[in-house]
């Protein structure tokens, strides 16, 4: 998928805006966020956090997954991988998050993600998520008794 301009999230996710992440696009199994790197965004080494790494691949993974059924609009991470090859930037440079989703079935998808640096490859994730129907994750936040054994 090729990265394009900033556009709307098609879900309003407030942890993402506080963060500054960029919706770069997602469809047919592919998704692109970005972010400018800000001082906040880093660790103790100056050098951007593990935490914002995992968000962006999280996101990007889950994101590409969803592009795949227009009804899944909710969706949560059972299992998450993360390599970290090398440090992700310092304040000033953008890096770009992309998700690709390697394998779905009629719940669950598979995906594969990638955060780059410029033309520096930083981290790879692979991930497994959970799509649900809006109204079916709305109902088992209201109701958490039913999850229990």
């Amino acid at each position: 998928m090729e990265t394009s301009e900033p556009q709307p999230f098609p879900s309003e996710i407030p942890f993402l805006h506080d963060m500054g992440v960029e919706f770069l696009g997602m469809a047919n199994g592919e998704a692109a966020v970005a972010l400018n790197l800000l001082p906040r965004h880093m660790n103790s080494w100056h050098v951007t956090h593990g935490g914002v790494t995992m968000t962006l691949l999280d996101v990007v993974m889950s994101m590409a997954g969803r592009s795949l059924d227009p009804d899944a609009r909710g969706g949560v991470t059972v299992e998450m991988k993360t390599s970290f090859m090398q440090p992700a930037g310092k304040p000033g440079a953008r890096i770009i998050a992309k998700g690709k989703a390697v394998h779905r079935s009629t719940t669950m998808c598979f995906c594969d993600g990638e955060l780059w640096d410029g033309d520096k490859l930083v981290a790879k994730a692979m991930g497994t998520f959970k799509y649900l129907k809006r109204l079916d994750v709305a109902k088992k936040m209201e109701h958490p008794e039913h999850d229990r054994p």
